[in-house]
């Protein structure tokens, strides 16, 4: 069965590149040297990505672009919302962690959320490029990407910015809470 690419209504697409453009116009710092009108294009020619920022706006991620993958040319967005996206809390890390819990269970598994919104998690690495243009998650936390031999023995990892620093945590991939989000990554 083939599956419908999602896409975003016109008015929806004009508002949300209304948001973009302002939102990147207003954050040139994270952005040097780039030009919207190129972004723009780039999104316009992709309407499943524009859908994808679309689901991270909806969710309070606040998308903005924050650079260029060397690997692929293409723009780099991240989650630049001040605290972990209020639409993406109190989530467990993955399917098998929701699964685990006999009771008390979460909606939703940052894993699936992600996928279901067709972005990545930041890994660690990109969670300390964020925090150049912040800080970010003063009072909250994010879920990261969590290497898989951290995950086979029952952890995650989440980051926050405490005392002028990223602090890298862990905690068991089972456990949520309502200051724990995720903040994602899609490349246009």
């Amino acid at each position: 069965m083939e599956t419908e690419t999602e896409e975003l209504a016109p008015e929806e697409r004009d508002q949300l590149l209304e948001i973009l453009r302002k939102r990147f116009t207003s954050n040139m710092e994270r952005h040097e040297g780039l030009e919207w009108e190129k972004i723009r294009l780039k999104l316009e020619a992709r309407p499943d990505r524009l859908w994808s920022l679309g689901e991270m706006e909806r969710t309070g991620g606040e998308p903005d672009v924050v650079g260029i993958d060397p690997e692929t040319g293409e723009y780099l967005f991240y989650d630049c919302s001040p605290e972990s996206p209020k639409g993406r809390r109190s989530t467990c890390y993955d399917r098998q962690a929701l699964e685990s819990r006999a009771k008390h269970k979460p909606e939703a598994s940052v894993e699936e959320m992600a996928a279901g919104m067709g972005i990545e998690l930041l890994t660690e690495d990109e969670y300390r490029q964020l925090q150049t243009f912040g800080p970010f998650d003063k009072k909250t936390s994010s879920w990261i990407r969590t290497p898989d031999d951290i995950r086979e023995l029952g952890g995650a990892l989440f980051c926050d910015w405490r005392y002028g620093h990223v602090f890298v945590y862990h905690n068991g991939a089972s456990s949520y809470y309502a200051s724990r989000g995720f903040r994602g990554r899609l490349n246009v």
